[in-house]
């Protein structure tokens, strides 16, 4: 199949944004599309799958007007990220090994609550609202090899404005992630199924 899943997932949850979903359509509708994609993993390109010294988070897409934005993340072994907040609404999709995501509280002035622990397996979706308490970190759970997500937030969430946290005191701390790549998948190059469905006489 190669890209031509990533492109009908980004054709669908386009359709999507037009309609203007609320936050509870983008939730439901968009974590079934993203289910379907990562439900197979046979689409995602190698430039975008390489594990590096930290974790990857690769940009597949971001929606013109950012409505939404499409992101890979590699977990090379024993990576983590920061505590960190969104601000957006979020859906995690796990294409590749497993990851473990844990809830924190904080408490200004005092160390952070850990909170509700999450493990996710291939073909299993999550999904956060932007209102709802997104405070997290996020690791690889395979001791031995990498693991990728993939996320789709409401917003290009590369840029915007969100935070870390200390665990130790709660403390936060100005956060703009952006992204590991300076190029996107080719999603509109669709002259080899169009040569193979159309021979030359």
């Amino acid at each position: 199949m190669g890209i031509t899943r990533l492109r009908a997932f980004i054709q669908d949850m386009t359709r999507l944004a037009g309609e203007q979903p609320s936050e509870a359509r983008w939730l439901e509708e968009g974590g079934a599309l993203l289910k379907s994609l990562v439900s197979n993993d046979d689409w995602l390109p190698d430039a975008l799958a390489e594990p590096g010294p930290t974790y990857r988070q690769y940009l597949l897409h971001c929606d013109p007007l950012e409505r939404f934005s499409v992101v890979s993340f590699v977990w090379g072994i024993g990576q983590r990220t920061p505590i960190h907040n969104h601000k957006v609404w979020g859906l995690v999709g796990m294409l590749r090994g497993a990851e473990v995501s844990v809830t924190m509280h904080p408490e200004p002035g005092r160390p952070m609550r850990s909170g509700q622990v999450d493990h996710l397996t291939p073909g299993e979706v999550v999904g956060v609202g932007s209102g709802e308490e997104d405070i997290h970190w996020v690791e690889n759970a395979i001791p031995d090899r990498p693991s990728i997500s993939i996320h789709v937030y409401g917003g290009n969430i590369g840029a915007i404005e969100r935070h870390t946290f200390d665990p130790a005191t709660s403390e936060r701390k100005r956060f703009v992630s952006g992204y590991t790549n300076v190029e996107v998948p080719n999603l509109w190059d669709r002259s080899a199924e169009i040569r193979e469905a159309r021979p030359a006489h």
